[in-house]
């Protein structure tokens, strides 16, 4: 049964390893559908926000909602330009403030991004909001949480019978997802997930000037990350970039954003 099983894998696997990446054109293998992913997304979203505090009303919940309509709009209009509006089918877009200390932000399958009020004094304005938001929008196009599930599939064969085995309804796959979505395990899931985060702020730097933001900011809210300080695991243990390693890939890209950057 499980030769079947990573037969059919492999097949589903190797079927979709020509997709590749907007912006980037890394190939990718993420065979799970994208309505299953967002079923399970809109689901948890939704009862996330039931139990914490969503901000409204406000001015920095206004400008969550402001600074994600302009970044999403751009996403639309570029994926549009280049045949690729399959990578947005289905999103029903919502951007959410949170009451909570943590330093965090997120985007779900299918446009559902969540911004904390932790992270606001390292955006610090529209800009740095526009870069947190970007990255995490990025995550959400390249279809990352999709590919890291597929990974985990891979090497758990024996308990998942590829994509026909998730549902909402099953709390083991749930638990999956929500761990896989944002998070990584294992070493050899946590190099994936770094190599996303890099992927994620080269994309999000180019979503963020298209909307209209200057592509320079993304580099200030890392420094100003950086400038937190606190102790870090090594790199090789951690699911993120240092913020030195993140800094210096975005001053890489930086001349292949700026391309892209149209004030408004």
């Amino acid at each position: 049964m499980n030769k079947i099983l990573a037969l059919i894998f492999l097949t589903l696997v190797i079927g979709t390893s020509c997709k590749r990446v907007p912006l980037t054109g890394r190939r990718q293998a993420a065979f799970i559908p994208s309505a299953t992913m967002q079923s399970m997304a809109y689901s948890q979203y939704g009862q996330f926000m039931q139990q914490n505090k969503v901000v409204s009303n406000t001015p920095d919940a206004q400008m969550v909602q402001r600074v994600g309509q302009k970044v999403s709009q751009s996403v639309e209009a570029y994926l549009k330009s280049k045949n690729l509006s399959d990578r947005t089918k289905g999103f029903k877009w919502e951007f959410k403030l949170v009451e909570s200390p943590q330093v965090n932000a997120w985007c779900m399958p299918g446009g559902k991004v969540a911004f904390y009020t932790g992270i606001l004094p390292f955006s610090k304005n529209e800009s740095g909001m526009a870069a947190i938001m970007g990255h995490e929008v990025a995550h959400a196009i390249a279809k990352h949480g999709n590919e890291r599930m597929t990974q985990a599939l891979g090497i758990q064969l024996g308990a998942a019978a590829g994509a026909a085995a998730l549902s909402v309804n099953n709390p083991q796959q749930v638990n999956t997802f929500n761990q896989l979505a944002g998070y990584g395990g294992q070493l050899g899931i946590l190099a994936f997930s770094r190599k996303h985060e890099l992927e994620a702020d080269r994309m999000g730097m180019i979503f963020m000037a298209k909307a209209g933001y200057h592509p320079k900011e993304a580099i200030e809210v890392w420094k100003r990350m950086a400038a937190k300080g606190g102790a870090k695991p090594p790199e090789f243990l951690s699911t993120h970039p240092h913020e030195s390693t993140r800094i210096a890939h975005l001053e890489k890209y930086m001349k292949e954003a700026l391309v892209f950057y149209r004030p408004r």
